[in-house]
């Protein structure tokens, strides 16, 4: 009688949850997962969850396989990386795939992953670039001669944020008015 297991398969797949979730994650369907490493379907379902795998719908991995589609998926993830400051959570958003998958189309496109630091920096230039376009639209109106509180109103901010980006592009301010009854000088005997 012959003991000894059959010789492995240069397509075996090893039945871990992380060597499925990695040929999953690459393309693989459950189907051909099922095919190459012996195990019953559900068994596969099983062990990809437990390796944490976000499962895709069949319509996403027939869009994951076509070339085309797959580089014109790559390019607009890159363009929204790039060019938006979108991180890779964002894009496996956009994309309806894993952060993995995102990462590696991204990489396909030609694109570099940056640093969680770089992130912040592109998306902190980016806020400066829009407060600065609302302060000068602010300094254009209160130079036109609207108060400081009637801007806070319209734009739904405080009157010191309002002050403090009217301050950001140099405008020159008016003298400020006290409001309510005007004081009497007293009379010095």
């Amino acid at each position: 009688m012959n003991t000894q297991p059959p010789a492995p398969h240069e397509d075996d797949v090893p039945v871990t949850p992380q060597a499925l979730r990695a040929r999953y994650e690459s393309g693989a369907t459950v189907d051909e997962l099922v095919a190459v490493s012996a195990l019953s379907y559900g068994t596969v379902l099983n062990r990809l969850r437990e390796g944490g795998t976000e499962m895709r719908t069949s319509w996403q991995t027939r869009r994951m396989r076509d070339g085309q589609a797959r580089r014109n998926l790559a390019a607009r993830l890159r363009r929204l990386y790039e060019q938006k400051g979108a991180t890779l959570a964002e894009l496996a958003a956009a994309g309806s795939v894993t952060r993995r998958v995102a990462r590696r189309l991204l990489i396909e496109a030609g694109g570099r992953p940056r640093t969680t630091q770089d992130t912040l920096r592109i998306r902190a230039a980016a806020d400066a670039a829009r407060r600065r376009k609302l302060a000068v639209g602010l300094r254009a109106r209160y130079e036109a001669g609207a108060s400081v509180p009637e801007l806070a109103e319209e734009c739904n901010y405080s009157v010191a944020t309002v002050y403090r980006l009217l301050r950001l592009v140099n405008t020159r301010m008016r003298p400020q008015h006290r409001h309510g009854p005007a004081r009497r000088t007293r009379k010095r005997s």
